[in-house]
C-alpha cells in the first residue's frame, strides 16, 4: 500500500503496469532508492525488519521522494519562467501572440509575425511556435538543466528528438527547431544537439535570439 501511494500507482497488476511504463519506471526508482545498507539492513542481513527500523526507513524514503519532487517542481517553475521570458522577448520585437492550435502543415502555423504557446507541431508539442519574416516556422523549447548527467534527458533525448522528427514531417529547410537553455550542460551534449540541426541559444541572452529572428526578413516597425 505505501509502495503504491509513493510511486502513484493504482494497481501492480502486470495488465496496468504495462498500460502504464510510467508508474513502472517510479516503481523501479522507488525499489532502487530501497538499496540502502542504512536504511534497510535486514534486506543485507537477510531477516526481518524491526517495528523500529520499518518506521524509520519509511521516514528516511518518504523524505527523499518529496524532496526529488520539491526539485522537480522548481524545475517546472524556471521552465515556465523561461517560456514567459521569450514570450515577452517576442512581443518586445514586435511580434504578436496568437491562440494555440494544432498544427499538422506549415499553413495551419501562425502568420509571418507572430507566434503561439504549448502548441502541437505534427506529432510532438512545442512550447512555442514562430512564423518568421521568410515564412520559416521555428519550434522553440525552454530547458532547464539542474546538472550535468540531467542534460542528456532535457537537452539530447527530448528537444534533438523532437528536432529530427520536425524536419522530417515539414521538410529540412521549412523549419528551425531551437532550445532555449538554461542551467549546466556538457560541451559534448550540446555539440551533439547542434549536429543534429538544433538551434541553441542561452536565456540569459534572449537578444541574440531576436537578432538572429530579425536577420530572417522584414523587420517589424518600431514602436
Amino acid at each position: 500500500m505505501i509502495l503504491k501511494v509513493l510511486a502513484e500507482a493504482s494497481s501492480f497488476n502486470a495488465k496496468y503496469l504495462k498500460q502504464h511504463p510510467e508508474s513502472t519506471q517510479r516503481i523501479v526508482r522507488i525499489v532502487l532508492l530501497g538499496l540502502d545498507r542504512r536504511r534497510f539492513p535486514w534486506a543485507q542481513e537477510k531477516r526481518k525488519p524491526t517495528d523500529r527500523e520499518r518506521e524509520a526507513a519509511i521516514m528516511a524514503s518518504t523524505t527523499l521522494i518529496a524532496s526529488n519532487r520539491v526539485v522537480t517542481g522548481r524545475r517546472g517553475d524556471l521552465k515556465t519562467k523561461q517560456e514567459k521570458k521569450v514570450e515577452d522577448a517576442l512581443l518586445t520585437s514586435g511580434f504578436k501572440k496568437v491562440p494555440p492550435r494544432v498544427i499538422l502543415t506549415l499553413a495551419a502555423a501562425p502568420n509571418r509575425g507572430e507566434f503561439c504557446r504549448e502548441t502541437m507541431l505534427g506529432k510532438r508539442k512545442a512550447d512555442l511556435v514562430v512564423r518568421l519574416w521568410d515564412d520559416r516556422v521555428m519550434p522553440i523549447e525552454c530547458k532547464v538543466s539542474n546538472s550535468a548527467i540531467n542534460s542528456v534527458k532535457r537537452l539530447n533525448n527530448d528537444a534533438a528528438v523532437k528536432a529530427g522528427i520536425w524536419r522530417t514531417d515539414f521538410g529540412t529547410t521549412q523549419v528551425v527547431p531551437t532550445a532555449v537553455l538554461s542551467g549546466v550542460y556538457k560541451l559534448h551534449n550540446l555539440l551533439d544537439a547542434q549536429a543534429r540541426f538544433l538551434m541553441l541559444v542561452w536565456a540569459h541572452d534572449l537578444d541574440e535570439l531576436i537578432d538572429w529572428i530579425g536577420s530572417t526578413g522584414r523587420r517589424p516597425p518600431t514602436r
